[in-house]
């Protein structure tokens, strides 16, 4: 099993990984806040800005303070 590092230590399963997206849009706000609302989210910032949003195959979004490029490059390393 391959984990990705997506910041301050904190670890993903590369295998599980869905998509990587920017949290940006409106569409994936809402999607975030029904996650938060539903317990699916997990937050991974550190009380920072959230720069990219993990969609896993259990259907949990994982924040991260990374932006979607450099956890990409490390996923594809």
């Amino acid at each position: 099993m391959k984990f990705i590092n997506i910041g301050y230590g904190n670890m993903i399963s590369a295998e599980k990984i869905i998509s990587i997206v920017s949290p940006e849009s409106a569409p994936i706000k809402r999607m975030i806040q029904e996650a938060r609302e539903n317990g699916m989210a997990i937050d991974a910032t550190h009380g920072r800005k959230t720069r990219a949003v993990v969609f896993m195959d259990s259907g949990h979004i994982i924040l991260s303070s990374l932006i979607a490029e450099t956890i990409a490059s490390r996923l594809n390393e």
